[in-house]
């Protein structure tokens, strides 16, 4: 259950809820975290800024991948809200069944590159408390990765660092999207499940 129930449409300032029609496109939904950080405009419209400019992508990371990172993220977090988000953006992105199914296991995994594995290990590193990143999986990263395509992915983790903290600490109520993603995706493999998040 909630701590803070999410606000709706009617409730939402006319201009910030314009903003974040942004959140549609990748997920289908108006995501109920915004909508809790609505009751401080300016949180929630500075939020959407940052998703929008973490999510862009300008270099060799994809924005199917920049999702699978954020799972990645949220996976060692714990947090089954935005594990469910991930799978659904990445979905949303064209991401194949078998990826999605198995990102978790990435290691064990054919669907991923080389490259993409280095970068889903650097955020299981960086996602987990203490920090995990150490010079073995800096020097995979690097031999991978260019150091512009690095700082998008290093703002990944860190942005669903931010939403792993926020969604797990006020049981935000998962929408019916995500909830389907997950389990498509994620409840045979892992042990997710919508949990508090209901």
């Amino acid at each position: 259950m909630p701590i803070v129930s999410p606000l709706e449409d009617r409730e939402i300032d006319r201009t910030l809820m314009e903003s974040l029609q942004f959140f549609k496109g990748p997920l289908g939904v108006i995501p109920n975290s915004v909508r809790t950080m609505a009751y401080r405009p300016k949180v929630a419209a500075a939020f959407t800024m940052l998703n929008a400019a973490v999510m862009e992508c300008h270099g060799q990371v994809t924005p199917e991948f920049k999702r699978l990172l954020g799972y990645a993220t949220s996976f060692v977090s714990g947090c089954g809200y935005c594990q469910a988000h991930t799978i659904l953006g990445a979905e949303r992105f064209g991401s194949s069944p078998d990826r999605l199914e198995s990102v978790w296991d990435f290691e064990n995994s054919p669907c991923f590159s080389e490259a993409e594995k280095a970068a889903l290990a650097f955020a299981r590193a960086a996602a987990s408390v203490p920090c995990g990143v150490d010079e073995p999986i800096i020097d995979e990263l690097r031999a991978h990765w260019s150091d512009e395509d690095i700082v998008e992915i290093t703002a990944v983790i860190a942005l669903f660092g931010f939403l792993n903290r926020w969604n797990d600490s006020m049981g935000t109520a998962l929408e019916d999207l995500p909830i389907a993603a997950g389990e498509k995706y994620l409840a045979r493999g892992t042990s997710w499940e919508v949990g508090k998040h209901r």
